[in-house]
Order: structure tokens, then sequence, then C-alpha cells
């Protein structure tokens, strides 16, 4: 379909008039007949009526104005793609307080030069459509989950190991330990409210109560991580789980202790997701960005899933 003669429907559609919409795409009157009549032609049907105020859009030109809109932003997000500084960098960091925010904004220290625009999406299915689709051009996730392997054409690559700590209340039985290991907290209840089941992270803490005989409970609805606070600290018989590159704060009546866990360290594993055939200059200066600084993954002692793509 000819973008030109889409164009012109949509300039036509929006003015009202031939002459208005000749004027605005500076042609003439006459070439934008012509446009909309081989348009019409190549749909089969009529777009317009003539009437004495100018020209309305028809029944079937109503069903084909949103879908010619969408032709036209799809056309301008593909031009601007290849265009450096044209758009921003669009990537996905899950939520705000988490490891690859901290990610990003190392990247945005290093390369202030380089426009990003960062957003939260909360489940991976959603993310890998919105990479597809080009909507963002990259996402921080966990891949991939048992049974969901990653499509064809959505290219991925490890870039942090962030290893578990145990946050507890100054109550707790563990609260004076300097570390805990994992033997150590079966047993005790890891409350972890917000768990999102079929979730990345869900298959994640899955795997480490099946591995090692924990109990974590993801009862009760989720009120945020000031809530998760402030039940830790006043409730001796529970703790949570938190990334050690989670930055929280909390009030410091709170006493809250972060407890490294060892023997083994499990670690949650963080990939950078894109589309293969992504144009944008600035995602490949982020890849080279996080291997250069992020750490390495696998060290001796720590704990992944076995579905964990190790690369």
């Amino acid at each position: 379909m000819d973008l030109d003669t889409v164009r012109t429907f949509v300039a036509a559609a929006d003015a009202g008039q031939f002459r208005e919409a000749a004027a605005e795409l500076a042609v003439t009157q006459q070439a934008v007949s012509k446009r909309i009549g081989a348009l019409e032609r190549n749909l089969g049907v009529r777009l317009f009526t003539r009437t004495p105020r100018g020209a309305e859009l028809t029944i079937d030109g109503q069903a084909f104005l949103p879908h010619a809109r969408e032709l036209l932003r799809v056309a301008e997000r593909a031009v601007a793609s290849v265009r450096t500084g044209r758009r921003p960098l669009r990537v996905d960091i899950i939520a705000s307080r988490g490891a690859a925010s901290g990610l990003m904004r190392g990247f945005h220290q290093a390369h202030p030069e380089i426009d990003l625009d960062v957003l939260m999406l909360l489940d991976i299915e959603t993310a890998v459509t919105a990479i597809r689709s080009g909507e963002i051009d990259a996402s921080f996730r966990a891949v991939a989950a048992p049974g969901r392997p990653l499509p064809e054409d959505i290219e991925s690559v490890r870039v942090l190991d962030e290893p578990l700590q145990l946050l507890t209340g100054p109550g707790h039985a563990l609260a004076g330990a300097r570390s805990v290991t994992v033997a150590q907290l079966a047993g005790h209840r890891i409350w972890m409210p917000g768990i999102v089941r079929g979730s990345e992270w869900a298959a994640y803490y899955a795997d480490l109560v099946a591995e090692f005989g924990l109990t974590i409970e993801a009862t009760g609805p989720n009120f945020g991580s000031d809530a998760l606070l402030d039940t830790v600290a006043d409730t001796p018989a529970l703790a949570t789980f938190m990334g050690e590159h989670t930055r929280l704060v909390w009030p410091s009546g709170h006493g809250l202790r972060r407890i490294p866990v060892t023997d083994p360290t499990p670690v949650y594993p963080h990939s950078l997701l894109w589309h293969r055939d992504n144009p944008h200059p600035a995602l490949a200066t982020l890849r080279a960005h996080l291997a250069t600084t992020a750490a390495g993954h696998d060290a001796p002692g720590t704990w992944v899933p076995g579905w964990v793509i190790r690369r």
C-alpha cells in the first residue's frame, strides 16, 4: 500500500476538504483526488462522499481511518529507529527500585547524550510482545522459565547475578546473624506477597523452595514495599528475601537487618532482552556498556535454577 496515498487520505479526512489537504501536503488538488482515487481502487471501497461543504467520510472511510493513522505511526517509528538521536531508547526495567533501575542509571551517567525512556512492564509476555512490535527496545528479565522459551527473534544476554539477602525485623531469631546459610532458613517463614503466578520470578522462587526445602508464603494482598517493611519490622516470625541491589529506605525505628545468605548464595539472574533486528544505534551502546560494567555470573558458591540461560 502506497503510504503517500494513505497520508493524503488522513490529511483529507482531518481537513474535510481536498483543497485544504492539498495545501497542507503542498500538492495540487488534482493530485489529492488522484491519490484518493488510487487508494479507493486498491481497497475496493468508496472512502469519501462529496458534499457542498467538502468531503465527508463514508462508513468504510471511518472504519479505515484509525488503521491508516496506525500505518503512518508505524512508518514513522521505522524511519526514526534508524536515525541517531531521533527517538529515545525505550527500556523496560520492571520496577523502579530494583537492580535493573540501577544498571540503567549507570548507563545514563556514562552516556548522558543518549535520550532514554524508562518504563515498567509487569510480565514477560507483555515485555516480549512490546519488543517484537517495536514499542520498546529492550527489557530486563530472568530467562527462560521452564516450558516458556523465548521466540527465535528475541536475543538475550545475562548481565547481572544479584545475590539474595534475608531481610528481618529486630525481633527475628536470625536478626543478630552476620550471615545465614540456606540450610538455616529451613523452618522460617519467608513472606513475599506479590509473587505473580506464571511470572519468571515465581518460577525462580518455586525452584528455590523445591531445592532447599524453604517456606515461602505469598499470602495476602500486595500493598507495596512500604507495607512489607512495616510488617516484617513488627512481626518476629516473618522475614523476606530482597535483592542486594534493591534500593529501599525505611524509618530508623524499624531496626531492619539485611543479612547475606551463603552456602550457596541464591542469585537472581538478570538478562537483557532485545529483538535481533532492532536497528536503534543506542541499543548496541547499552549492550556494550553492560558487557563492561555488569558483574559476572555463575560464580562459585552461587545458585540459580537449572532453566536459567547460562550465557
